[in-house]
């Protein structure tokens, strides 16, 4: 999967990411970036080199990649930005790219790899949905308000507001069916069992409720005194975030289905000193069962086999502002936390195959 030019302003920038003058970014980068923003019809190329980092990428099963990037205003929260995507072939080059201008308080496009292409990811209304190839052409998708049961091959958009999740076989975007009312998560693995995060009115403990083809399979409990975090599942491992205080402090995890679950609260993490709540925190699992766990922008900490029972910090190339999982693969993303005209060091798309052993860059 080697790709292009996630960063190509690198090229002509010191290794810290500034213009070499110790300015962090000429007038000339400054300029340009402003053009881009303001310029209703920016060209894709333009506003990937001001973005300098993707803000996100989807996989699908050819191995063809989806980077989505931004570029907002850096003055105010308000005021013009834009938005791109570029598809990335298997061998590594650019099949497809789209631009437009935009605003910086619109939310961000995110895509999720599916079978053959790409979903959107829809913010507020299932009709935002839409699909796209591997050649980048948009594919129009059935939506539609009626519930399916979940099965094995659905995928979930979206949680908790739209919760929806979309069906390969018959291209369709829908809620799943029998969704507990007050669930404030949801995840499907591939098995098609429907994983949520049910939040009760009632101070009643919050409760994972696992589910498939429309029939409930199992309820757990949230052991007090904590509250449920993220959710993640795959391959008959499940974990979830134990929240206390405002601060992750633990694991609640399944290896058999969630037949047996247990409470993980050391393991070579050091919970206590993770800063941000659940909404900072990164969860997720790799088709091998192994559980991965951090804190955006900080440190990661995954699993040594299976059985999740200990971990070990990952080394990453740079600090990384996000970290995702696609199969065993891992992509970590460097970038500002916030808008702005300079780029941090080491500033790009980061792919590990080997759990976080080695790292390359991409492009």
């Amino acid at each position: 999967m080697a790709a292009a030019s996630a960063a190509l302003v690198l090229a002509a920038c010191g290794s810290d990411g500034t213009d070499g003058s110790g300015h962090g970014g000429s007038r000339g980068r400054e300029a340009k970036y402003q053009r881009v923003i303001e310029d209703p019809h920016p060209r894709p190329g333009d506003v990937i080199e001001a973005a300098g980092a993707p803000t996100g990428v989807a996989r699908t099963d050819d191995g063809s990649l989806l980077l989505t990037y931004t570029a907002g205003n850096v003055e105010d929260d308000e005021g013009p930005a834009a938005s791109a995507w570029r598809v990335v072939g298997p061998d590594g080059r650019t099949v497809a790219e789209h631009a437009e201008h935009t605003d910086a308080e619109a939310q961000p496009v995110a895509f999720t790899g599916v079978p053959g292409g790409f979903v959107r990811i829809p913010q507020a209304d299932a009709e935002e949905a839409y699909a796209l190839d591997v050649r980048g052409e948009r594919q129009e998708l059935t939506v539609t308000r009626t519930p399916l049961p979940t099965r094995a091959g659905d995928i979930a958009l979206g949680a908790p507001e739209p919760a929806l999740i979309y069906r390969p076989a018959t291209r369709t975007v829908a809620p799943p069916a029998g969704l507990p009312d007050d669930a404030i998560d949801l995840v499907v693995d591939e098995r098609g069992t429907a994983w949520s995060l049910a939040q009760p009115l009632t101070g009643d403990p919050h409760r994972v409720v696992r589910q498939r083809d429309g029939r409930t399979l199992g309820s757990t409990a949230v052991p007090k005194p904590y509250a449920g975090g993220v959710l993640a599942a795959r391959g008959g491992t499940a974990a979830l975030l134990l929240v206390r205080d405002d601060g992750v402090r633990g694991l609640l995890v399944t290896t058999d289905d969630g037949e047996h679950w247990r409470t993980l609260l050391a393991g070579g993490v050091p919970w206590q000193t993770l800063q941000g709540g659940p909404e900072s925190s990164v969860l997720d699992v790799l088709a091998d069962g192994r559980v991965l766990v951090g804190e955006e922008g900080g440190r990661y900490w995954l699993a040594d086999d299976r059985a999740n029972s200990a971990f070990h910090q990952l080394r990453t190339p740079a600090s990384l502002t996000s970290l995702t999982v696609d199969g065993t693969t891992l992509y970590g993303i460097a970038d500002t936390t916030t808008a702005t005209y300079d780029l941090v060091k080491g500033e790009g798309l980061w792919i590990s195959r080997d759990g976080g052993g080695q790292w390359r860059r991409h492009g």
